[in-house]
């Protein structure tokens, strides 16, 4: 496995002498500096272009929410919060870090860390191996790239979605049927899917995600969540005039004012 090109980025010399050491240990990290500033930071990123940077929270300037703030969107790499405070977590997801590990590090932890950053660059290349393949294909064909994908799902065998869900968390891999989804809600770039009591977090925008979960079935009750029908017990409006859905498992949901009324048609149509 071709290893993740990195950068530390932390303002304490011993904090990025520790993190270095350990980097250098692991074979699927391929170290090409270290920063002490957000500045340095910027520049180095615009030189190297590196996959993944580890970056402390509190540096004297620029703070790294401040340097993620400033990458460019096109050659931005993944962020892994290095910190010794844990008051930051909230604020890194909504940045889309890939993970939050606290100091001192321990050894598995930065393992994880690792895992997760390889299991996303996994994930990127191959949706950009599919865009150029259908690109080509569209080009070869003179096919719109709509028509080439839907050409594809129906060879693969008939529903062009999704009946599982593969998510992945460190070295774990979670298989979900989509059947026994109850419902999921979007944070960022990350989606929570509730499936029996438990939630899985899985690595995924609430757009791409809906083009794999199929309409008729997953009815969306407000812009960041969406509901298994199946799941649906009833309906309530409340004095204030809120809508509710029970669903089989756990607490109701509010439905938005938005998508009130579709909801409504369509649990009427039942």
């Amino acid at each position: 496995m071709k290893p993740l090109t990195a950068l530390i980025v932390d303002d304490e010399s011993l904090a990025r002498k520790g993190l270095a050491l350990r980097l250098q240990n692991m074979e699927t990290v391929q170290l090409l500096g270290q920063c002490s500033n957000g500045i340095e930071a910027l520049d180095a990123i615009s030189e190297y272009s590196p996959e993944l940077i580890f970056l402390d929270i509190q540096m004297p300037g620029m703070d790294g929410f401040e340097v993620v703030r400033r990458m460019q969107a096109d050659n931005a790499p993944m962020v892994v919060f290095v910190t010794a405070f844990d008051d930051y977590a909230i604020d890194a997801f909504e940045v889309h870090a890939v993970d939050y590990v606290l100091k001192p590090i321990e050894n598995d932890r930065l393992a994880q860390a690792v895992e997760r950053a390889l299991a996303l660059r996994e994930q990127r290349d191959s949706v950009q191996s599919k865009q150029k393949l259908v690109a080509m294909m569209a080009d070869m064909t003179g096919n719109s790239a709509q028509a080439i994908e839907s050409m594809a799902a129906e060879t693969e065998g008939g529903s062009r979605y999704a009946d599982r869900l593969t998510i992945k968390d460190g070295a774990n891999i979670t298989v979900v049927k989509v059947a026994d989804i109850d419902w999921v809600d979007a944070a960022g770039d990350y989606m929570c899917i509730h499936v029996q009591g438990k939630t899985h977090i899985m690595r995924i925008t609430m757009k791409q995600l809906t083009e794999m979960l199929n309409p008729g079935v997953f009815l969306r009750i407000h812009r960041s969540t969406l509901v298994n029908a199946n799941m649906i017990t009833g309906a309530q409006t409340l004095a204030n005039g809120e809508y509710l859905l029970n669903l089989r498992e756990g607490a109701p949901l509010k439905v938005s004012r938005g998508h009130k009324e579709a909801v409504k048609r369509y649990l009427q149509g039942l």
